[in-house]
């Protein structure tokens, strides 16, 4: 048995060449998710992966082994449930109701801008589907999102800097609103179109 204790997020800091040279073992989610299991790699041999407690491996990332051995994770593809707004009168402003939704329930979701993936659940798909959301079930790689403040979310960290000072150079006043002469100041509203409403004549099936 091969022993591996290290993880490398993505390969960071390793040449390009070492990676495309590195064995390869898929997981599905079930086994990633996990910080020591057993699995082998695509040249035949037993990997015994002992991580720290509460590691989570993505696909892309490397494995070390004791011996130096680099092994690259890929995701295995295992069935899911992809979730996309009804192509007839959906918007994709549905998958952010849908999303709030499943979150409530503490459901493990990979968000991408034009679909959701959940694992299988039969309850869930008919919550969805009576949101009128198009639910179909796939083989496919599953990575959901992880938690705002778990540590190496998707592998990858944005350093932001955010800085909100104004200055007026030319020392002009801020504009003041026009005087109202005793009339209400008013503001205009965009009405907000009627939704649409999902019945028995909706027309479109899921």
């Amino acid at each position: 048995m091969l022993t591996i204790n290290k993880l490398i997020p993505q390969g960071r800091g390793l040449a390009s060449v070492l990676i495309k040279r590195a064995a390869t073992v898929a997981l599905d989610w079930d086994i990633r998710q996990k910080s020591r299991f057993d699995a082998t790699d695509n040249m035949g041999r037993v990997l015994g992966v002992f991580l720290p407690r509460g590691t989570v491996v993505r696909g892309g990332d490397i494995l070390v082994a004791e011996d130096g051995s680099l092994i690259q994770v890929q995701a295995a593809p295992q069935q899911v449930l992809v979730i996309t707004p009804c192509s007839e009168h959906g918007s994709p402003f549905d998958l952010v109701r849908a999303a709030y939704h499943l979150g409530n329930r503490h459901v493990q979701i990979e968000l991408t801008p034009n679909h959701l993936k959940i694992e299988p659940d039969h309850v869930l798909a008919d919550m969805l589907r009576a949101m009128h959301l198009t639910v179909a079930e796939q083989s496919a790689p599953f990575e959901p999102e992880g938690g705002a403040y778990a540590a190496g979310g998707h592998g990858h960290s944005h350093a932001h800097e955010h800085t909100h000072e104004h200055t007026h150079e030319h020392g002009h006043a801020p504009a003041q609103a026009a005087p109202s002469r005793g009339k209400p100041v008013g503001i205009a509203i965009k009405a907000e179109t009627q939704p649409h409403v999902h019945g028995p004549g909706c027309g479109h099936d899921h």
